[in-house]
């Protein structure tokens, strides 16, 4: 079952989905300041929830109440932005859902069961932040290596970057990069996948640099087009960097997808992306916000397609062996039964 404070977006199909809207706008507000829901412990009592499990430590506070009154254990998954970002941030921030976070975060350290954390970096910073240490444990996301396989390397020279446009995820950096590769490589061109407040900001910087006519903003796109864009390019580049209210990448699952696709993967040295980018071997690592470093060692990708594929090889073999969802989710599913 799959449950949502606002619209219910990303359930797999034919999932039990359920959204706080449903209760109407009232109940929604309700749970928004005060996190209860009589009308949600009912409906998930009458479905007979034995475990809930919440994604983000935000989550993770919303559904506290609820796992309570059930008397189910609760698994929360840290992802990134809820442990790197301070607790000052937070607040200042006079987001109600924030705010929450961070004033009945002790109430979730002493309910949940245990915290997964999709990173050992992550982990780091969830004990930091003040998760118990003794009910964190490591379990990333996996990668469907099924459904992605490697595709044949192409000559055009191009390179991918899938993100929200968010100040996080480098894309400023990239573009400034990018400026230079072009000097170097004529032909080059970045394709951007994904939406965000900086969308126009980043067409203007875009402009600015004079390489608007080799940059294509193609927005947010169905999960089937992004793996066919990562198909279609080179390499795929997230150059994420710590924003500036101190959030950071967790992990990155877009590398994942990328070295499955058999596609090397340029990163920076941030956050959980060193687990999934293993510099020399699967991809690059640069230090964040080194446009000239990332230039370089996008150039040296694009002119060696030789040494993109043995990147690629490496990068199929790593995630068979680390990420294959089949292996992830069989963790899971045992950690589920163990607490039942």
């Amino acid at each position: 079952m799959y449950i949502a404070r606002d619209a219910v977006v990303g359930a797999p199909a034919g999932t039990d989905a359920i959204s706080l809207s449903r209760f109407g706008k009232a109940a929604t507000t309700s749970y928004l300041l005060t996190r209860r829901s009589d009308r949600l412990v009912k409906t998930l009592a009458d479905r007979g929830v034995a475990v809930l499990h919440a994604h983000f430590g935000v989550e993770g506070v919303y559904i506290t109440p609820t796992a309570k009154a059930l008397g189910v254990p609760l698994v929360t998954t840290l992802h990134g932005f809820d442990v790197t970002i301070a607790k000052k941030q937070l607040l200042a921030s006079k987001k109600p859902s924030w705010v929450n976070y961070v004033t009945w975060r002790k109430s979730l350290f002493d309910t949940a069961a245990v915290f997964i954390c999709v990173s050992e970096y992550i982990r780091r910073r969830a004990v930091e932040w003040g998760y118990p240490a003794e009910r964190t444990v490591v379990l990333p996301i996996g990668v469907d290596t099924d459904l992605i396989k490697p595709v044949p390397f192409v000559e055009t020279p191009r390179i991918v970057h899938i993100a929200r446009l968010v100040e996080v995820k480098g894309t400023a950096d990239l573009l400034q990069a990018f400026a230079t590769v072009r000097r170097a490589i004529p032909a080059a061109e970045l394709v951007i996948v994904g939406d965000g407040p900086l969308r126009a900001q980043l067409g203007a910087l875009a402009t600015q640099l004079g390489v608007s006519e080799a940059v294509r903003f193609l927005g947010a796109q169905p999960h089937a087009e992004v793996l066919a864009q990562v198909s279609a390019a080179q390499m795929l580049c997230l150059p994420s960097a710590t924003a500036s209210n101190g959030a950071q990448e967790g992990l990155g699952m877009v590398l994942l997808e990328a070295a499955a696709s058999g596609r090397p993967v340029v990163g920076t040295d941030h956050g959980g992306i060193p687990e999934a980018v293993v510099d020399g071997v699967n991809g690059y690592l640069v230090p964040e916000r080194d446009p000239a470093a990332l230039a370089e060692r996008l150039i040296t990708l694009l002119v060696n397609p030789d040494l993109g594929e043995r990147f690629g090889a490496a990068g199929r073999a790593m995630v068979e062996h680390r990420f294959d969802l089949r292996a992830q989710t069989a963790k899971l599913e045992s950690l589920y039964e163990d607490l039942m």
